[in-house]
């Protein structure tokens, strides 16, 4: 008798989210890290959840340390989980979502955190 294999998609829903304050290049005294703590623990915050049901951490960002995605999520006090950097340009954000989104509907994991920043210089875009 063959295996048989029965998948069963899980439903992914945001639950609760977190941001910074958008602001010009430089105006703050502040790192990467200190973003994503903000952001991050308002997201969690707001979803009702502690550090410990997250199970996968994808973070977004593009112009930061290839481990920048760790640093952030071990400010926020995320160790013992796996983290994904996730460097897609102007899509990075909606793909580190869609990454947490796979993880959850895969069956994967039940709590996923998606996180984002990016602290720019001034004229970091100019040609």
């Amino acid at each position: 008798m063959e295996p048989v294999l029965v998948w069963r998609a899980m439903k992914a829903y945001v639950a609760g989210v977190g941001m910074t304050r958008f602001e010009k290049p430089e105006t703050r005294d502040w790192q990467y890290w200190d973003m994503a703590r903000e952001a991050g623990s308002a997201a969690l915050a707001d979803a009702g959840i502690t550090y410990a049901e997250v199970e996968q951490v994808p973070v977004g960002y593009c112009f930061q340390p290839s481990t920048a995605g760790q640093r952030a999520a071990y400010e926020l006090g995320l160790t013992g989980v796996p983290v994904y950097n996730v460097n897609n340009n102007c899509a990075t954000g909606s793909s580190a979502l869609m990454l947490a989104r796979q993880f959850v509907e895969g069956g994967v994991a039940d709590c996923v955190l998606a996180l984002g920043f990016e602290k720019m210089k001034r004229g970091a875009l100019g040609g």
